[in-house]
């Protein structure tokens, strides 16, 4: 033989006569055919879904699989169907009437680089099996977090004309949720992200990226004048170039200003939606590296210019007109942030409840006062988080379903408001306070009556046995108030709370993926980590339980597609199953 790796297989004239034949060789099944005078052979196991393609029909060189007819060409094993990956094949000598094959040969690319090609056919055709097996595999190979991210990130910016969308904010959500899962998890917080990043560019049309400008010697002042300029009369390519430009010679801090300038202009831009995406763009950069920033931003545009503005609406407007109340404590914040020089600010016990106040006026007072009084952005917008997070967990079951949606949205600004403001000491960072404070103050009908806190006096259960009870409060529609409880009682018996988010975010991956859901539990893990006090941990995780337990349970299909490629991946047999 011409190797020593080469393994006797079979006799040739027995192959002749039968045509094919199913061996083992180096521990595994290998099926081996006879075709227009030549000897095949290729791994029994179809890598679509597991069929023994020794079942399978060979005709003019193509191999084709009888369970989901994926056809295969037989000499090198590429598919001629996306959905099913190419078959393993194997080389194979004749000697003395012997039949051999190499059951180890060299691959034709590195492992890695054709899972990641892989993850990108799935994408690209909307494939959520082939996107499942990639990130298993990548996974498997150690590439299960950048590998996948930064793919799908590449994929998303290039491949929806809409730039920066749903898509791409989960990818960011999920990425930062992965280090609060555990391993199992973690494939599947991946494999959502990617899937939803393919989901949201299906049928769109690519984008067609504009250019930095030449000159850049620019300042920050005239890229952000600029930026806002551009943004204003909602010219897309302007701002693009603008923003493209800022996001090469500026540092983070100054993006993130020019950003959340533009962003504040008007009010709570797309229904809370443009702040928090613009927020995720930077927590992606934060995984992915601020190297990618112009095109990240530069995608990040339309979310901008083609924005629907609060100010526009009649709730902003009637009968009391909010919007003015905003817009004048945007123009005073210069005089404000002065006569606070120098001053600490301590959030007063009753702060936040000032906030759920029904006087608007009032509200605009307080947030104008601490100002004065020296409080920063940062305080500011964790107080009115705060406030929105209560909104969340005192929702009323008795309101609209779709009302769920109008306190996250505030929820989802809010935090993403006190996000920013932890990026950049920009003047700009002061004004989501009030848009988010007023936010709150026009969901307070959906905290009449207000569902009270859970205020349990003690619990005679585990607090493992407490996250079983909540994973099955996920199994039952409407148990809300069932599972803001259980989050209190894990608390009182001193459970530890990273478990309890960890059993959260297992409840939310088996589900099928929902936008607003995965926003929500990721926020409110954020607010949990920027928790001083654990009556604070405490009503972040209730608000999220309670908001999960309100929309589940769901289908479960992608869990369904997800476990498929998990048991492929393991070597199981799916079609012995009744």
């Amino acid at each position: 033989m011409s190797a020593d790796n080469y393994t006797r297989v079979t006799e040739l004239d027995t192959l002749r006569t039968d045509g094919r034949e199913v061996v083992s060789a180096g521990g595994k099944s290998v099926v081996l055919f006879h075709h227009e005078g030549e000897v095949y052979a290729v791994d029994n196991r179809c890598p679509h879904m597991g069929f023994p393609l020794s079942e399978g029909t060979v005709d003019d060189g193509i191999l084709t699989c009888h369970w989901h007819h994926a056809r295969f060409e037989l000499a090198c094993g590429d598919t001629f169907d996306i959905f099913a990956d190419d078959v393993q094949t194997y080389p194979t000598e004749i000697c003395d009437g012997e039949v051999w094959l190499d059951p180890d040969p060299e691959p034709d690319v590195p492992p890695e680089t054709y899972w990641r090609n892989r993850l990108i056919d799935g994408m690209s055709e909307n494939l959520s099996l082939v996107m499942a097996k990639a990130v298993i595999n990548l996974d498997d190979l150690g590439e299960g977090f950048e590998t996948p991210l930064e793919t799908a990130v590449e994929f998303g910016i290039n491949y929806r004309a809409d730039g920066w969308g749903r898509g791409l904010t989960t990818l960011g959500t999920m990425a930062n949720l992965y280090e609060w899962v555990d391993h199992p998890e973690k494939r599947r917080a991946m494999y959502v992200g990617t899937q939803e990043v393919a989901a949201n560019c299906a049928g769109e049309p690519p984008r067609f990226e504009q250019y930095a400008l030449d000159n850049e010697r620019l300042d920050k002042e005239r890229l952000k004048e600029w930026f806002r300029d551009n943004c204003e009369v909602r010219d897309e390519d302007g701002a693009e170039r603008t923003i493209r430009t800022a996001a090469a010679v500026l540092p983070p801090e100054q993006i993130v200003e020019v950003l959340v300038a533009a962003a504040t202009d008007h009010l709570y831009l797309n229904g809370s939606h443009t702040l928090d995406f613009i927020n995720k763009a930077c927590e992606t950069l934060d995984h992915i590296g601020w190297g990618r920033a112009p095109e990240v931003f530069g995608a990040i545009v339309p979310q901008l210019t083609g924005a629907r503005r609060a100010e526009e609406q009649q709730a902003w407007r009637k009968p009391i007109d909010v919007a003015e109340f905003v817009f004048d404590a945007h123009d005073a914040l210069s005089e404000l942030v002065a006569a606070g020089e120098d001053r600490n600010w301590d959030r007063p016990d009753d702060f936040v409840d000032r906030l759920l106040d029904d006087d608007p006026e009032a509200i605009i007072d307080a947030l104008r006062t601490a100002i004065r009084e020296g409080a920063t952005a940062e305080q500011l917008t964790d107080a009115v988080a705060d406030a929105a997070t209560r909104r969340v967990a005192q929702f009323a079951t008795s309101n609209e379903f779709s009302d769920w949606d109008t306190v996250h949205h505030t929820f989802s600004y809010a935090n993403a408001a006190h996000e920013l403001a932890h990026r950049t000491d920009a003047i700009e960072t002061y004004r989501p306070a009030f848009d988010g404070a007023m936010a709150v103050y026009l969901d307070r009908f959906l905290n009449q009556p207000a569902a009270p806190l859970p205020d349990p006096d003690g619990t005679d259960r585990t607090p493992e046995q407490l996250r079983t009870a909540l994973l099955e409060t996920f199994d039952e529609q409407g148990r809300v108030n069932d599972a803001g409880r259980l989050v209190a009682e894990h608390f009182a018996a001193d459970g530890d709370p990273e478990a309890l988010i960890a059993t959260l975010g297992e409840g939310l991956l088996r589900e099928d993926p929902q936008f607003h859901t995965l926003q929500n539990l990721e926020a409110a893990v954020r607010r949990y980590d920027r928790a001083t006090t654990a009556a604070g941990q405490e009503l972040a995780l209730v608000a999220t339980a309670r908001y999960m337990a309100a929309h589940y349970p769901t289908r479960r299909e992608g869990e369904q597609t997800f476990d498929i490629a998990r048991r492929l991946h393991r070597g199981e047999s799916l079609h012995e199953e009744s």
